[in-house]
């Protein structure tokens, strides 16, 4: 998974009021106070000064100056004085601004996400017991009081002025016709969309940071797991973070005789986790053992009394929504975080992620995969097998057998970021361009499950954080390991070789995936294990496929919960839990029961995004899509050339950007086609 670390925190919606009457428009917390006779008599000075072609840009540029203008900035004659001493009427004077903006941006959102990365070592990295300093220190957010300070001194209406924003739609439709300054231009007007007082800003950073830590501290000790026998499955010292640990091991038992009691014990575990009848005790705690199908806790042989997790999970869910929705009445164009997650946030509207997910898990081949997994495991499924893996050319060894590999190989974190220009070159890159890449990337051993953290200026390193014990690197983690490196590469590539660094970065969110899962699907290669199989690329289909399915249903429930949280802004914790399982379970039963011959399951619940990462696991199912559709484009050419090609494209809206890079729009069928075609050759 990718954190993201942008130090102005994700752009929020565009703002413009279209809207105003004649003395003075609609206030947010004395926002837009300048009358619109104001506004229109300065527009027409500065187009009788620079021109009738330039009155769109003047246009647009003093509007949404005067629309997050406050009576604290000044009265009408501050307002006009201000714009017309302000607006760069020339090229020459607006690319002269654009330069001397953009290097400052970069050098103060640089330092502030320096800032975070240290402040918040102590929660990410194994550093030992994390103290109650270290979550104060870690929730602190350096950017709160930017926003605050530029609209102060004006920086930022200095920067609406002369570059104004774009709304989705007007991208799509202009973008087309934009060379590539025009683009960064229009980058730049994205960043001043709202006017969000510095107190919501850290009060959303706190308790963001608060909700990551308690993901990250979520384990559950797997060798005091019981059976009703009290017969205990799993290996001494195995600890699990939900749901990322118990997910895998999951996909890890399919290689294995004795999987699938040990599987049927997870998703019980799971299942108590999403009800919250889990014990508060047995929650990273290695002094009790617990039988998750009785829920019985004991303790050197004797049952003990316990209660259940009080909601907290719900709560955490319910905290990030009340954060988000204190911006709500500060960017009027997209008033709900929901519309600022897909609208500015993914550039894709709800409506089409949920079509091009529904298009997929409604498919009749999701029943044909399905019944193809039945036969290939030799009973029914059940509903954990959302996540089969046999697909892959590794689920034919076994876990320990990679973790030996993989332990012997990687010793420790320096042996793995000492290896990383190794594994570029593996994959196409030449040595010199492997060596410069790698030199961007640091490698630290994790304390969560592991996560990208991107620089936000050239002079910066990214960091590559994954999960590394005291005897080495495991399968697990280095998988990890592979995947968060494919985040730093784009990371690397989309900062430093980018025309522009307001056009760094990708798209959104799911283009970073996708390059991580262009890195992790290839972890065996680079281990030196080649399956020879001759259906590979069928195989390759039907994994990605089944991946998409299942990530696909958990973004349904994800999206849906945050539509009733905003229909139910007053539900409580335990309100929220009711709904939230509701919800998984109306899912499931619409598009997973059919094939999975189960009804009621709450599995599409369990995933710690959604409370940790509000409204980010959309952007999994549709890097898989990208994949799918930039695996095709790799087909006979040079992956690294390839990615090189793509990504220094920058930040374009990502269907521009998929025309450039695959000649084709964001979509399904590549991938539904290809399942379509595998299902003719797999038995």
């Amino acid at each position: 998974m990718k954190k993201l670390m942008c130090t102005c925190g994700v752009l929020m919606a565009l703002f413009f009021a279209a809207c105003q009457t004649e003395t003075a428009r609609e206030k947010t917390d004395d926002m837009g106070v300048i009358a619109e006779t104001t506004v229109q008599s300065v527009i027409d000075q500065l187009t009788e000064k620079y021109g009738e072609g330039r009155k769109d840009m003047i246009q647009r540029g003093v509007s949404q100056t005067a629309a997050l203008w406050k009576a604290e900035d000044g009265d009408a004659t501050v307002f006009e004085t201000f714009c017309l001493e302000n607006y760069q009427g020339t090229d020459e004077a607006r690319k002269s601004l654009f330069d001397k903006l953009s290097r400052n941006y970069e050098l103060i959102w640089g330092h502030m996400n320096q800032m975070s990365l240290e402040l918040n070592k102590p929660l990410h990295l194994n550093w030992g017991p994390i103290e109650p300093v270290d979550v104060m220190f870690g929730s602190y957010s350096p950017s709160a009081h930017l926003d605050d300070d530029f609209f102060g001194n004006k920086i930022a209406f200095l920067t609406i002025l002369n570059f104004p924003f774009y709304k989705l739609e007007e991208k799509a439709e202009l973008g087309p016709d934009w060379n590539r300054l025009d683009w960064a231009y229009a980058r730049l007007g994205d960043v001043y969309n709202s006017r969000v007082p510095s107190h919501i800003n850290q009060e959303a950073a706190r308790i963001s940071t608060e909700s990551d830590n308690y993901i990250s501290e979520y384990n559950i000790v797997m060798d005091k797991l019981v059976n009703n026998e009290g017969k205990a499955l799993f290996p001494a010292n195995l600890r699990l973070i939900t749901h990322w640990g118990l997910r895998d091991e999951i996909k890890s038992n399919y290689a294995l005789a004795d999987g699938l009691e040990k599987q049927e014990m997870i998703y019980q575990v799971m299942q108590r986790i999403i009800a919250q009848d889990i014990p508060q005790v047995v929650i990273n705690n290695a002094e009790v053992e617990w039988n998750p199908y009785t829920n019985e806790v004991l303790k050197d042989g004797q049952t003990i009394e316990t209660t259940p997790e009080p909601d907290t999970r719900y709560q955490y869910l319910l905290n990030n929504f009340l954060a988000a929705k204190e911006a709500d009445p500060y960017s009027p164009s997209y008033p709900t975080a929901i519309d600022r997650a897909f609208n500015a946030g993914l550039e894709l509207t709800m409506e089409e992620v949920e079509a091009l997910f529904i298009d997929l898990v409604g498919s009749p081949q999701a029943k044909a995969v399905g019944q193809l997994i039945s036969q290939r495991l030799g009973r029914p499924l059940q509903p954990f097998d959302i996540w089969y893996d046999g697909f892959k050319s590794r689920s034919a060894i076994s876990e320990e057998q990679l973790n030996n590999i993989v332990g012997s190989k990687y010793p420790n974190r320096e042996a793995f970021e000492k290896d990383l220009p190794n594994i570029l070159t593996k994959l196409g890159w030449s040595p010199q361009r492997a060596h410069y890449i790698a030199s961007k990337v640091q490698v630290e051993s994790s304390r969560g499950a592991g996560h990208a953290w991107g620089a936000q200026m050239r002079e910066q390193k990214s960091y590559l954080r994954t999960r590394i014990g005291e005897n080495g690197m495991d399968y697990k983690g280095y998988n990890i390991a592979v995947h968060e490196f494919g985040h730093n590469v784009e990371q690397t590539i989309t900062l430093h070789d980018v025309d522009h660094f307001m056009m760094s970065g990708v798209p959104n969110t799911a283009f970073t995936e996708t390059t991580a899962f262009l890195f992790q699907m290839r972890d065996l290669n680079l281990l030196g294990i080649d399956s020879g199989d001759p259906n590979a690329d069928h195989l390759r289909a039907l994994d990605n496929f089944w991946g998409s399915y299942e990530i696909m249903g958990v973004s349904l429930v994800d999206m849906a919960v945050w539509k009733w949280m905003y229909d139910n802004p007053q539900a409580t914790a335990a309100q929220l839990k009711g709904k939230t399982i509701e919800i998984a379970i109306e899912v499931w039963n619409k598009y997973y029961a059919p094939v999975f011959g189960v009804e009621d399951s709450p599995i599409l619940a369990i995933y710690s995004h959604m409370i940790s990462y509000p409204l980010y696991l959309s952007a999994y199912p549709l890097g898989h899509l990208i994949e799918f559709q930039i695996e095709g484009q790799l087909k006979g050419k040079n992956m690294a050339d390839e990615i090189d090609r793509m990504y220094t494209v920058g930040r374009l809206i990502p269907q521009e950007w998929m025309k450039l890079a695959v000649g084709a729009p964001i979509s399904s069928r590549p991938i539904l086609n290809a399942v379509e075609e595998a299902l003719k050759h797999i038995q």
